[in-house]
């Protein structure tokens, strides 16, 4: 959970960054054998996607994310890249090259 004014201690947007961070740094050397599937809440997932394209974390709240839905990370001439985003079942593996 993030972060707002109430009486419960929540994560803070940075804390949930952190938290995404560590699990990338766990998953990435795997991604080098094949692929990693990581399913979690959308608001994590949208933060990680963040931390993992190297923008701030709050960056992921201008990325919709859909329930059910299946997005790949990758990478793109060596850089993190979104390779699909909110695809059903046939969604494309690797970037295209256009």
């Amino acid at each position: 959970m993030l972060s707002s004014e109430s009486d419960t201690p929540r994560e803070t947007v940075e804390e949930v960054a952190a938290r995404a961070s560590r699990v990338l740094t766990r998953v990435l050397p795997a991604m080098e054998e094949g692929n990693v599937a990581l399913i979690a809440h959308g608001h994590f997932l949208r933060i990680l996607a963040a931390v993992y394209l190297r923008m701030a974390p709050r960056f992921g709240a201008q990325i919709t994310l859909d329930a059910g839905l299946v997005s790949v990370l990758s990478f793109y001439c060596e850089q993190p890249a979104i390779v699909s985003w909110n695809y059903g079942a046939e969604l494309p593996l690797v970037p295209s090259e256009s």
